[in-house]
């Protein structure tokens, strides 16, 4: 399998320097240690879910084909000769994102990227390619589509989970510009996490091909750290633990789970419906059909997703999901995840009347 995936990945790279891979790229890199990098990373894993999911359908559709086939990210640029930003026809199946796919002239020109929310950003560089993908599928603006005219607190039966997809991490890192997570009407959001000028774009802190974080330029600012997760950006205590001296990330974590346990909370007693949450089985809510707020056998199923939404219950999950399935997101845009975790929280909060005191609001 390996020596397939190598020969695939030669000739995939050999395709990308033939469109136009850089000189100085070709004689400063060793062909075989960038296929290995790229084998072993997300992009090149020809048996993740990611690139295999549509295999017994044998095509992977329009809707999907621009971030889950590497073909199709070509076609979406327009690499392939067809009209740019948009996907003519459904792609490959297990052909992920490879070199030809972002070694392109069209790739490696895209400067100016559209996100969920219509929002178009410029000026985005090396960052453009990554945020094609890497924006989500939901933002602010389609959940007051979704919520247009409905009373907050009920029960519509067709309100169904909106989910912002995998590793919107472009969305966090632009936060209130692209508008990725939802952000309450009255309340001011973070804009684009800048930070120093050594590391403000996707590819100064991931290594372009193995996508792993490039540590060395933390450490050097963010001394005495042991993980990343370590580092704090902000000293006031956002979670109301009393602990100012953990990670940043572990002050969103605890909102997190705050977050969580209001949603239960106001599912039951409000909406009427108890409700349970599993980060792998979309739709991601459940019915908590015994009432014991874990997921049991048989309860994360399609058939069994969670029905009771009411508009102030969907925009707090919405978020409670953006933060969950950017796990970066504590070093993207740490400010404005802090931000979307305490206005859900205390949207819920004031319907159920508990008290947010504790929590300091950045």
């Amino acid at each position: 399998m390996r020596v397939s995936r190598l020969s695939r990945a030669i000739g995939a790279f050999i395709l990308g320097i033939t469109f136009a891979l850089p000189a100085a790229a070709q004689e400063g890199s060793s062909l075989s240690r960038l296929v290995d990098q790229w084998i072993a990373s997300p992009h090149g894993d020809y048996s993740s879910e990611s690139f295999t999911h549509w295999n017994e359908d044998g095509a992977v559709p329009v809707n999907c084909a621009a971030c889950h086939s590497g073909p199709g990210f070509s076609d979406f640029l327009g690499a392939d000769g067809s009209a740019a930003g948009v996907v003519d026809h459904p792609a490959p199946i297990n052909a992920p994102v490879d070199c030809a796919a972002c070694h392109t002239s069209a790739a490696e020109t895209l400067d100016t990227v559209s996100f969920p929310s219509g929002v178009t950003m410029s000026g985005l560089g090396s960052s453009a390619i990554c945020s094609v993908c890497h924006q989500g599928r939901q933002s602010t603006d389609s959940v007051e589509a979704a919520l247009e005219g409905k009373a907050d607190d009920t029960v519509d039966p067709e309100l169904g989970f909106l989910n912002i997809h995998y590793a919107a991490s472009a969305a966090t890192l632009m936060g209130s510009d692209a508008r990725g997570g939802y952000q309450y009407p009255g309340k001011s959001y973070a804009g684009r996490f800048m930070h120093v000028p050594s590391a403000n774009t996707c590819t100064t802190c991931h290594e372009p091909h193995t996508t792993e974080v490039a540590t060395e330029g933390c450490v050097a600012c963010h001394q005495g750290i042991e993980e990343l997760s370590d580092i704090r950006t902000r000293h006031a205590d956002f979670d109301g633990d009393g602990d100012t001296a953990e990670g940043i990330h572990g002050e969103i974590m605890t909102l997190h789970g705050i977050l969580a346990e209001r949603i239960t909370a106001y599912a039951a007693d409000v909406a009427g419906t108890p409700i349970i949450y599993d980060s792998h089985a979309y739709p991601y809510y459940f019915t908590d059909t015994d009432g014991d707020g874990t997921v049991d056998d048989g309860e994360a199923a399609y058939p069994n997703r969670y029905q009771s939404w009411t508009p102030r219950l969907l925009r707090a999950a919405y978020n409670y999901q953006v933060v969950a399935k950017d796990p970066g997101g504590y070093s993207h845009n740490p400010q404005y995840f802090l931000q979307l975790l305490y206005d859900s929280i205390e949207d819920l909060s004031a319907q159920l009347g508990v008290e947010t005191g504790a929590l300091t609001r950045p």
